[in-house]
């Protein structure tokens, strides 16, 4: 199984999908990147996606969540899915509590804004062998608890990001 996305081109996502592009809501640029997961094993019922900032833990003392996609069916997401496709469930990024006072509206893809140097940013798929129960607003820990024992299958790209000039 691999994951794909034409928003990493030669290790290096795309302006437009973090803190040097355009589209923000709030503290947080938001137009989510596009993916594709190919070759995945029989058994597969749905996917569970993290879209992550090791990096981050020098700093912060934690993986920053960029975003989190529960029970998702189909393997690709055009761009901008995050905000314009109602069907995702989506889990509560790290934007909250800090910087979005709401969970809820912590829920969408905030895209990669390093504060220091260049960050390596990992979008990660799992093949599940089931529907998670999970429900828009689920954190990180939820999703791996819930996913645990049924992973059938993992995949990951890099794609390092710079801070804004």
């Amino acid at each position: 199984m691999q994951i794909r996305s034409e928003a990493i081109v030669d290790g290096w996502i795309q302006d437009r999908y973090g803190g040097k592009g355009t589209e923000w809501i709030g503290p947080r640029s938001s137009l989510s990147i596009p993916f594709e997961i190919e070759d995945a094993p029989e058994g597969t019922v749905s996917f569970a996606v993290v879209f992550s900032d090791p990096d981050v833990v020098r700093l912060k003392g934690f993986v920053f969540m960029h975003w989190l996609i529960s029970g998702l069916t189909r393997t690709s997401l055009p761009e901008n899915a995050s905000r314009t496709d109602p069907t995702l469930v989506q889990g509560v990024t790290s934007w909250y509590p800090g910087r979005i006072p709401d969970r809820l509206d912590s829920c969408f893809y905030g895209g990669p804004n390093p504060p220091d140097a260049p960050h390596t940013y990992v979008l990660k798929a799992y093949a599940l062998d089931f529907i998670p129960s999970l429900v828009t607003g689920f954190t990180h820990d939820e999703l791996m608890a819930e996913i645990e024992g049924h992973i059938i299958s993992e995949c990951e790209i890099h794609g390092l990001y710079s801070p804004r000039q």
